[in-house]
């Protein structure tokens, strides 16, 4: 029994130490089989992830255009291309945008946030983009060169949108006239023509469907001249005219006319220039059918219809249809006449002026009237002449219909109905609706009799 005791009392206690040890090492040994199971399911499910995101490559393609995308959310922004879809509306003007983004931006023109600074001028910007390049037209830089035909450029997107030029490609075509354009936003552009859609308007009421012509035209109001010349100040409203302000300084005209040898700056006056030897007047007025060799003429001349006058005096108020017509009137406050004639020393405001005097001396008389025979030194002086053989009185006084045949008569006539009287006595206080009887009157106060 004894023997049988210690048997047993000798199975119970199997060196509890070493079993112990062997567990442990078991125990490792199964951490690191586990360890190993987890590099490699770690290891698989990236070559997993890579091989899905190689599938989602392949699998999120555009079926229009076949372009692809890592994403089904940067394939759904590309569609709004093709879809026109703008799914961002301003709550401010109802414009859509495709982007959140692009919205973003647009918020910016309601609230007139600009926290982008030029330190050079002031001028402020929403977009950091837009001020890296409006720093480059204070450097004159132009990095980006065609290499075509030579023409630089301030940025990659300018030269992009001019390579067009020299592909001949036109992909957006006009379904109302079949006009075709480079670019899709000049084919928006246009379409407005067809609309007839205005959007952009001005706190004037003048609307534009360009939001650029907007910006130029508001210059008009503020004066804002952002573009100067380094050379000798003088500033400019747009980037184009200080770029032939450029071109003058520098002297160079490298276009010929072949007609009369005469050189100009620009291809496009070179081009306007020839128009006078071929009588060739393109741009015609819808209001009375006046044609003009340039554009720029025809505007100003439809201002006669208009009434508008854009360019108006700081000191004393009044308009003129012309910037010429306001720098004139502007030497009359000043006093200053800068144009003296050499004959009879008589001075005068601008060098037109001066021009036309000079005529009086050479007793030269080109225009004759076909039906009298009358002699004119000057073409308007005909044309008012004219008049007294038509009877036509086409000044028309709206308060009273007293017609006259010039507009200076008119207007001298409307200062019955207003009580203006802008010419003053430099002697006393009177003043007087006419230069004539200013002049009489203040030979009272000088004993002149001439």
């Amino acid at each position: 029994m004894e023997f049988i005791k210690e048997e047993i009392e000798d199975m119970r206690d199997p060196e509890p130490s070493r079993i112990k040890h062997e567990d442990t090492e078991e125990q490792i040994d199964q951490l690191e089989v586990t360890e190993q199971r987890q590099k490699l399911n770690d290891v698989k499910k990236h070559c997993d992830f890579k091989s899905q995101g190689t599938k989602a490559k392949k699998l999120h393609s555009c079926s229009q255009c076949g372009k692809s995308f890592q994403n089904k959310a940067k394939l759904n922004r590309h569609m709004r291309i093709h879809t026109g879809e703008k799914p961002y509306p301003c709550t401010q003007c109802g414009k859509s945008f495709s982007r959140a983004s692009h919205l973003s931006v647009h918020l910016l023109c309601h609230s007139g946030e600009k926290p982008f600074n030029c330190d050079q001028c002031g001028k402020s910007f929403s977009r950091a983009s837009h001020l890296s390049v409006h720093l480059l037209h204070h450097s004159g830089e132009k990095p980006f060169k065609c290499d075509q035909c030579g023409k630089d450029f301030i940025s990659s997107s300018n030269l992009n949108r001019h390579l067009i030029v020299h592909s001949d490609e036109k992909p957006h075509v006009c379904s109302l006239c079949g006009k075709s354009f480079s670019q899709l936003k000049y084919f928006k552009q246009h379409q407005k023509i067809h609309t007839g859609v205005r959007d952009h308007v001005c706190l004037c009421g003048k609307s534009f469907t360009r939001a650029g012509e907007l910006k130029r035209h508001q210059r008009i109001h503020t004066g804002e001249k952002p573009y100067s010349c380094t050379q000798c100040g003088k500033s400019f409203s747009r980037a184009s005219h200080l770029s032939v302000h450029l071109l003058r300084h520098s002297g160079k005209k490298a276009f010929n006319c072949d007609q009369c040898g005469r050189y100009f700056i620009l291809s496009s006056d070179l081009k306007e220039h020839m128009r006078v030897h071929s009588d060739e007047k393109p741009y015609v007025c819808c209001d009375c059918g006046k044609s003009f060799t340039r554009a720029d003429n025809l505007k100003q001349h439809q201002r006669i219809h208009t009434g508008e006058k854009p360019y108006s005096c700081t000191q004393c108020g009044k308009s003129f249809n012309q910037a010429s017509g306001l720098s004139v009137h502007l030497l009359r406050h000043s006093g200053e006449k800068t144009f003296k004639c050499d004959q009879c020393g008589k001075d005068f405001i601008s060098s037109s002026y001066l021009q036309l005097h000079l005529i009086v001396h050479s007793d030269e008389k080109p225009y004759v009237c076909s039906l009298c025979g009358k002699s004119f030194s000057r073409l308007d002086c005909l044309k008012l002449h004219q008049k007294t053989h038509t009877g036509v009185r086409d000044h028309v006084c709206c308060d009273c219909g007293k017609s006259f045949t010039r507009a200076d008569n008119l207007k001298q006539h409307q200062r019955i109905h207003t009580g203006e009287k802008p010419y003053k006595c430099s002697y006393c206080d009177k003043s007087f609706t006419q230069s004539g009887n200013l002049k009489s009157h203040e030979r009272l106060h000088t004993g002149e009799k001439p």
